[in-house]
């Protein structure tokens, strides 16, 4: 008498890597505190002329801005280090956000501003998410670089130069993060209008 055929699940590879959830989760806490301790720090030496609301800032003086912002400086960039590191070796990168099509992204941009762009495949990105991810991880390249050339400005006078001068890499800086404000914004808002990509990104899948 034969036995019967044990057929086992197919197994199903996560949306996220266990990996890429650790650190996404890790550097959404780290550059929270880094946009509320920079924006103390803003307060105390303003880069522009205006203020945050003090119950906005983290570190409450210059010296807690610096003190904080200092701190989760280095959990961004080895938590930065560790994900581009896995997105270049695994490819993920590639698979991820290459291609971008401007026409994609024209096309995509207009079916998402008409409420038809579809979201049943949350292991895919669309031209709009391939060109906000990508353009995210470029700034905050740029966010590292003129923040490292603003607190170390002569040992680093090189870096500081290539961005003109001490004023103008804390205005790139300034800008710089802003634009990652605008994307958070952005990306918690879609979160909350697709709840299953939330979800994936807590449970991988």
């Amino acid at each position: 008498m034969s036995e019967p055929i044990s057929r086992s699940q197919p197994v199903i590879a996560p949306i996220h890597p266990t990996i890429v959830r650790i650190t996404h989760w890790t550097n959404a806490v780290a550059i929270l505190m880094m946009i509320s301790s920079g924006w103390a720090i803003h307060n105390a030496y303003p880069t522009l002329p205006f203020l945050f609301p003090s119950a906005l800032t983290l570190g409450g003086s210059l010296i807690g801005g610096l003190q904080w912002h200092f701190a989760a400086m280095w959990l961004v960039m080895a938590n930065g280090l560790i994900y581009l590191v896995y997105g270049l070796a695994s490819g993920r990168f590639y698979r991820k956000l290459l291609p971008i099509s401007p026409g994609a992204v024209f096309a995509d941009l207009k079916a998402a501003l008409a409420g038809r762009l579809g979201h049943a495949d949350l292991g895919g990105y669309n031209g709009v998410q391939r060109l906000l991810y990508l353009g995210v991880i470029v700034d905050g390249v740029l966010v590292v670089l003129s923040g490292l050339a603003i607190w170390k400005p002569v040992q680093l006078r090189p870096l500081l130069m290539l961005l003109g001068d001490f004023d103008t890499a804390r205005l790139i800086h300034f800008g710089a993060m802003s634009i990652i404000v605008g994307f958070l914004i952005v990306h918690v808002v879609m979160a909350l209008l697709v709840p299953r990509s939330l979800l994936a990104m807590v449970r991988g899948r």
